[in-house]
Protein backbone atom coordinates (compact mmCIF):
# COMPACT_ATOMS: atom_id res chain seq x y z
CA UNK A 1 0.00 0.00 0.00
CA UNK A 2 1.59 3.34 -1.02
CA UNK A 3 1.54 6.15 1.80
CA UNK A 4 -0.54 8.03 -0.18
CA UNK A 5 -3.58 6.27 -0.07
CA UNK A 6 -3.24 5.71 3.40
CA UNK A 7 -5.46 9.07 4.11
CA UNK A 8 -8.16 7.44 1.49
CA UNK A 9 -8.20 4.04 3.44
CA UNK A 10 -8.25 5.55 6.98
CA UNK A 11 -11.60 7.45 5.57
CA UNK A 12 -13.13 4.27 3.93
CA UNK A 13 -12.64 2.07 6.75
CA UNK A 14 -14.96 2.66 9.48
CA UNK A 15 -17.67 2.81 6.31
CA UNK A 16 -16.37 -0.68 5.20
CA UNK A 17 -16.96 -1.86 8.86
CA UNK A 18 -20.40 -0.47 8.85
CA UNK A 19 -21.59 -1.81 5.64
CA UNK A 20 -19.90 -5.40 6.99
CA UNK A 21 -21.93 -4.91 10.21
CA UNK A 22 -25.11 -4.54 8.32
CA UNK A 23 -24.69 -7.53 6.05
CA UNK A 24 -23.76 -10.20 8.91
CA UNK A 25 -26.54 -8.55 10.84
CA UNK A 26 -29.01 -9.88 8.41
CA UNK A 27 -27.21 -12.95 7.85
CA UNK A 28 -27.28 -13.98 11.64
CA UNK A 29 -29.52 -11.69 13.23
CA UNK A 30 -28.89 -8.58 15.65
CA UNK A 31 -27.91 -10.68 19.02
CA UNK A 32 -25.70 -12.64 17.32
CA UNK A 33 -24.00 -9.46 15.39
CA UNK A 34 -23.15 -7.98 19.02
CA UNK A 35 -22.27 -11.63 20.60
CA UNK A 36 -19.38 -11.65 17.90
CA UNK A 37 -18.17 -8.22 18.18
CA UNK A 38 -17.73 -8.85 21.90
CA UNK A 39 -16.39 -12.03 21.22
CA UNK A 40 -13.94 -10.62 19.19
CA UNK A 41 -13.18 -7.71 21.76
CA UNK A 42 -13.06 -10.20 24.83
CA UNK A 43 -10.55 -12.18 22.79
CA UNK A 44 -8.47 -9.34 21.49
CA UNK A 45 -7.78 -7.99 25.06
CA UNK A 46 -6.67 -11.10 26.67
CA UNK A 47 -4.31 -11.63 23.61
CA UNK A 48 -2.87 -7.73 23.79
CA UNK A 49 -2.76 -8.55 27.78
CA UNK A 50 -0.63 -11.65 26.66
CA UNK A 51 1.03 -10.82 24.11
CA UNK A 52 2.02 -7.61 24.80
CA UNK A 53 3.75 -8.50 28.36
CA UNK A 54 5.55 -10.82 25.99
CA UNK A 55 6.72 -8.44 23.50
CA UNK A 56 7.97 -6.05 26.04
CA UNK A 57 10.02 -9.02 27.76
CA UNK A 58 11.44 -10.05 24.80
CA UNK A 59 12.87 -6.79 23.66
CA UNK A 60 14.12 -5.69 27.24
CA UNK A 61 16.20 -9.83 27.09
CA UNK A 62 17.48 -8.67 23.50
CA UNK A 63 18.29 -5.34 24.64
CA UNK A 64 20.33 -6.72 26.72
CA UNK A 65 22.00 -9.01 25.00
CA UNK A 66 22.75 -6.52 22.15
CA UNK A 67 20.38 -8.55 19.75
CA UNK A 68 19.29 -6.57 16.37
CA UNK A 69 15.84 -6.92 16.24
CA UNK A 70 14.37 -8.86 13.49
CA UNK A 71 12.06 -11.23 12.22
CA UNK A 72 11.84 -12.91 15.47
CA UNK A 73 10.57 -9.69 17.02
CA UNK A 74 8.13 -8.79 14.09
CA UNK A 75 6.74 -12.16 14.67
CA UNK A 76 4.84 -11.26 18.25
CA UNK A 77 4.70 -7.79 16.89
CA UNK A 78 2.50 -8.65 14.47
CA UNK A 79 0.37 -11.00 16.99
CA UNK A 80 -0.08 -7.37 19.21
CA UNK A 81 -0.93 -5.33 16.25
CA UNK A 82 -3.82 -8.44 15.52
CA UNK A 83 -4.87 -8.52 19.01
CA UNK A 84 -5.48 -4.73 18.78
CA UNK A 85 -7.51 -5.52 15.17
CA UNK A 86 -9.69 -7.93 17.13
CA UNK A 87 -10.34 -5.20 19.63
CA UNK A 88 -12.16 -2.58 17.12
CA UNK A 89 -15.60 -3.18 16.74
CA UNK A 90 -15.84 -4.38 13.15
CA UNK A 91 -15.79 -7.20 11.06
CA UNK A 92 -13.02 -6.08 8.38
CA UNK A 93 -10.75 -5.51 10.61
CA UNK A 94 -11.24 -8.62 12.21
CA UNK A 95 -10.40 -10.55 9.18
CA UNK A 96 -7.30 -8.77 8.50
CA UNK A 97 -6.43 -9.72 12.15
CA UNK A 98 -7.18 -13.41 11.97
CA UNK A 99 -5.09 -13.20 8.30
CA UNK A 100 -2.18 -11.93 10.55
CA UNK A 101 -2.13 -15.23 12.89
CA UNK A 102 -1.72 -17.24 10.10
CA UNK A 103 2.00 -17.27 9.68
CA UNK A 104 2.56 -17.47 6.31
CA UNK A 105 0.35 -14.04 6.11
CA UNK A 106 3.17 -12.78 8.64
CA UNK A 107 6.25 -14.11 6.22
CA UNK A 108 5.03 -12.15 3.41
CA UNK A 109 4.74 -9.31 5.57
CA UNK A 110 8.22 -9.98 6.91
CA UNK A 111 9.23 -10.00 3.38
CA UNK A 112 7.74 -6.97 2.12
CA UNK A 113 8.70 -4.86 5.79
CA UNK A 114 12.14 -5.99 5.33
CA UNK A 115 13.53 -3.68 2.35
CA UNK A 116 12.14 -0.91 4.29
CA UNK A 117 13.62 -1.18 7.35
CA UNK A 118 16.68 0.69 8.27
CA UNK A 119 17.79 -0.78 11.57
CA UNK A 120 20.35 1.32 13.72
CA UNK A 121 22.50 0.01 16.34
CA UNK A 122 23.25 1.52 19.30
CA UNK A 123 26.19 0.53 21.86
CA UNK A 124 26.83 2.28 24.98
CA UNK A 125 27.86 5.96 24.91
CA UNK A 126 26.81 7.97 21.65
CA UNK A 127 27.78 5.65 18.67
CA UNK A 128 26.13 4.16 16.20
CA UNK A 129 25.91 1.75 13.13
CA UNK A 130 23.56 1.44 10.24
CA UNK A 131 22.72 -1.87 8.81
CA UNK A 132 24.06 -0.78 5.81
CA UNK A 133 27.63 -1.33 6.65
CA UNK A 134 28.68 2.10 7.59
CA UNK A 135 29.88 2.35 11.57
CA UNK A 136 31.39 4.93 13.76
CA UNK A 137 34.84 4.58 14.62
CA UNK A 138 34.80 6.78 17.82
CA UNK A 139 35.59 5.61 21.23
CA UNK A 140 32.10 3.92 23.25
CA UNK A 141 32.58 7.02 25.54
CA UNK A 142 32.95 9.57 22.73
CA UNK A 143 30.26 12.33 22.39
CA UNK A 144 29.15 13.50 19.07
CA UNK A 145 27.15 16.39 17.87
CA UNK A 146 25.63 16.41 14.33
CA UNK A 147 24.53 20.33 13.69
CA UNK A 148 23.44 21.13 10.10
CA UNK A 149 24.90 24.61 8.89
CA UNK A 150 22.19 26.11 10.24
CA UNK A 151 22.92 25.52 13.88
CA UNK A 152 25.85 26.87 14.36
CA UNK A 153 27.68 30.18 12.84
CA UNK A 154 31.45 30.82 12.99
CA UNK A 155 32.43 33.67 15.85
CA UNK A 156 35.20 35.85 14.36
CA UNK A 157 37.56 35.47 17.63
CA UNK A 158 41.21 34.32 16.45
CA UNK A 159 40.96 32.36 20.09
CA UNK A 160 38.55 30.22 19.66
CA UNK A 161 39.80 26.51 19.02
CA UNK A 162 37.54 26.17 16.37
CA UNK A 163 38.07 29.36 14.03
CA UNK A 164 40.62 27.53 12.35
CA UNK A 165 43.73 29.17 13.16
CA UNK A 166 46.84 28.56 15.11
CA UNK A 167 46.93 30.91 18.31
CA UNK A 168 49.63 33.35 17.95
CA UNK A 169 49.01 33.53 14.06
Amino acid sequence: MRLAMLPGFVLLLPLAEIAGFVIVGRAVGLLATLGLVVLSVVIGMALLRRQGIGILQRMSTEGRNGVIPGRELLRPAMLVIASLLLIVPGFISDIIAIALFIPAVRDRAWNYIRRRFVIVETTRGSTASQSSGFSNQSKPDSKVVDLDEDDYRREPNNKSPWSGKRLGE
